[in-house]
């Protein structure tokens, strides 16, 4: 094949259960991506975006501002998961995964298609019973454990103010 977008509509011709992309990059492998979740396809793929939400913002971001609604729409209903991960250096050395997990609840999805995807981070932190993770709490686990500095878990956090107040709290 030619192209990215190519190959992922020859790949739909295979009828695949599953299908994963290495990278969604732009516009038409985006718009081909979902086109293949509409009709039944598993789709995984990863996005270079710090969190869940701004993983939803990207998606809907690289549409012309015409099409986004319809799109917010679209993802609400297609959309399941987002696993957001960082590497983050540890104290003896070496990395550590930090994660984000957002799994599409009725909520999330109303976040998603009423435009709403600054209150997605504030659903993810008092999820935890869903099996959700915010980025800042993985990151706030791995200080209290001592297997990061606090340099580390205020720089690598998606909202560095929140953090330093929080472990300024518990120290």
């Amino acid at each position: 094949t030619k192209d990215y977008v190519s190959a992922l509509r020859a790949c739909l011709r295979q009828a695949p259960d599953v299908i994963l992309l290495g990278e969604m990059r732009d516009y038409e492998t985006i718009k081909t991506a979902m086109t293949a979740a509409e009709t039944g396809h598993l789709i995984l793929s990863t996005l270079h975006t710090l969190g869940a939400g701004n993983t939803v913002d990207r998606i809907i971001d690289i549409f012309p501002p015409n099409q986004q609604q319809q799109i917010r729409v679209q993802l609400a209903m297609l959309l399941h998961c987002v696993v957001s991960q960082q590497l983050v250096s540890k104290l003896d050395g070496g990395v550590v995964p930090v994660f984000e997990v957002m799994y599409v609840n009725g909520a999330i999805r109303n976040m998603i298609r009423d435009a709403k995807i600054h209150q997605i981070d504030a659903v993810i932190s008092t999820a935890a019973a869903e099996g959700m993770q915010s980025m800042d709490a993985g990151l706030y686990e791995l200080y209290k454990k001592g297997v990061i500095s606090e340099d580390s878990a205020v720089t690598c956090s998606v909202h560095p103010e929140i953090m330093e107040k929080r472990l300024r709290i518990s120290n």
